[in-house]
């Protein structure tokens, strides 16, 4: 049965980003459990309205590829956030899905789960993790550039969308 994970980062969050940090249960989830399935699409939905907002259009709706692996976040007992990791290849493997519900939002449970898929990722004999998220999402870049990821060129799916910032962190 998982635990509660004490995030190794959690006083360096407090102090740096302000944050209260909050008790997090972080445990694996499978792709079609009802809950993540729930939170997908409420992180699906909210990007396609700030996208639209930002440019007039939804440009960016990428499809999950095989080899999937949801984490989810649980507080008080209730999935709050998600987060997954899907292999590129041997030694990289991309972050998708990462979502908060927006009332559990500021407590430093991004950080945590983001903290907890590079653990799954490097469990998994990856080396390199990579992401891509909009510019329209300046708190997901935030945290991805707090979080020690750095900018690189826009790649595989997103390449030429003007609206992808695309991160890399070795683990």
């Amino acid at each position: 049965m998982p635990t509660a994970r004490p995030d190794p980062h959690a006083e360096t969050s407090r102090k740096a980003f302000g944050t209260t940090v909050v008790p997090v249960l972080i445990e694996p989830r499978p792709a079609g459990d009802p809950e993540i399935v729930a939170l997908v699409t409420a992180q699906q939905q909210e990007i396609a309205e700030r996208e639209i907002a930002a440019v007039g259009s939804r440009v960016s709706n990428y499809p999950l590829h095989d080899g999937i692996q949801y984490l989810g976040a649980v507080v008080d007992g209730r999935l709050v956030g998600c987060g997954a990791i899907q292999p590129l290849d041997r030694e990289t493997a991309e972050i998708k899905r990462m979502y908060v519900a927006p009332t559990y939002r500021g407590r430093g449970i991004a950080r945590q789960l983001l903290a907890a898929l590079e653990e799954l990722a490097a469990s998994g004999g990856r080396t390199v993790l990579r992401l891509e998220t909009g510019d329209f999402m300046p708190e997901a870049v935030k945290l991805y550039a707090s979080s020690g990821y750095l900018p690189i060129p826009t790649y595989g799916e997103y390449a030429g969308n003007p609206n992808s910032v695309c991160f890399e962190k070795r683990l």
